[in-house]
């Protein structure tokens, strides 16, 4: 019903790192950060396959990368959706040993190279999740069973201490799971299943970070200017009449701007104003407002101080 949306957070983060010089001193943070991201959805890509080659006994509906709200926004990697049950599986993909530890609450993972480091639970994420997705099921008068379960993408990651009542599955384990849970009472009809289907596809929120900048406290000043060729990569295309040119591959585009006005959004801030665009992209005060105008954006103010944002829930 639902596939994994694209991660903001990543497209900042890669955008980011390119728009920094090398030395600067946020761009190992930043790395260590995308790879942390890479490694989340490579996992949860893993839970995707499994479910895409196997093909239950029994109605079902499958949503991934699911962000709700109901007393708060919650999201959730991957919600099976039967008309007797619902399961919510948090999923991870952490090499070494991992210890979950119950007081306090924590995910202890001992890397191969020796370091540890310590997460939140993910026993806590997810129960979290059910909670939250239970309420979100009453507001709506839906009576729904749910279960949780945590997936290691890959038989490699070891447990050395697992929790003591949560579920813990490879993904190989997940349809045998699913297919051992209890079918009772006389579930979901047809119209509610179909019904619930359709009211979870339309409360999904589309998960907005804040900008690189703003939450690694990077100065606007240490980003590097320029339109991104969309072929080569590179920043610093020429404005030509009617389209864009890269002096490293040759190539023009006319609307090489989007990409790099996407990039602004997710690194720099949330707004731009014309003087912005201008500054960023290289243009002069009529071109700015041609694109600013032309990019379907939400625009707020009058003249001197109006801004613009964009609605990437829309994109």
């Amino acid at each position: 019903m639902k596939e994994r949306s694209d991660s903001l957070t990543l497209k900042g983060l890669i955008a980011a790192q390119s728009r920094l010089s090398t030395t600067h001193p946020m761009v190992s943070t930043l790395a260590s950060k995308q790879s942390i991201i890479e490694a989340g959805i490579g996992g949860e890509q893993r839970v995707v396959e499994v479910l895409q080659k196997y093909r239950f006994p029994f109605k079902n509906n499958i949503f991934h990368d699911l962000s709700l709200s109901s007393d708060t926004n919650f999201q959730m990697d991957h919600l099976f959706k039967t008309p007797y049950f619902g399961v919510i599986l948090e999923t991870k993909n952490m090499s070494g040993s991992l210890e979950f530890r119950d007081n306090p609450p924590q995910l202890i993972q001992n890397r191969e190279d020796g370091q540890i480091k310590y997460y939140e639970s993910p026993v806590v994420q997810l129960e979290r999740n059910m909670e939250l997705m239970s309420a979100w099921l009453s507001q709506r008068n839906i009576d729904l069973p749910l279960y949780g379960a945590i997936v290691l993408a890959y038989p490699k990651q070891h447990v050395e201490i697992p929790p003591p009542t949560t579920k813990i599955l490879f993904p190989n384990l997940i349809p045998p799971f699913f297919k051992s849970l209890p079918q009772e009472g006389k579930g979901l009809d047809n119209a509610a299943f179909h019904r619930l289907s359709k009211e979870l596809l339309t409360s999904h929120q589309t998960y907005i970070p804040k900008p690189i900048c703003e939450s690694y406290q990077i100065p606007v000043g240490d980003v590097l200017p320029g339109v991104r060729c969309v072929n080569c990569g590179k920043i610093g295309m020429i404005k030509l009449p009617r389209t864009w040119h890269c002096p490293s591959c040759k190539v023009n585009n006319h609307l090489a701007h989007q990409g790099t006005l996407v990039e602004w959004f997710l690194v720099v801030k949330r707004t731009i104003t014309n003087s912005e665009c201008r500054e960023f992209l290289g243009v002069d005060i009529y071109t700015a407002n041609r694109i600013l105008n032309g990019m379907n954006l939400i625009g707020s103010g009058t003249y001197k101080d109006r801004m613009y944002k964009m609605d990437f829930r829309k994109k």
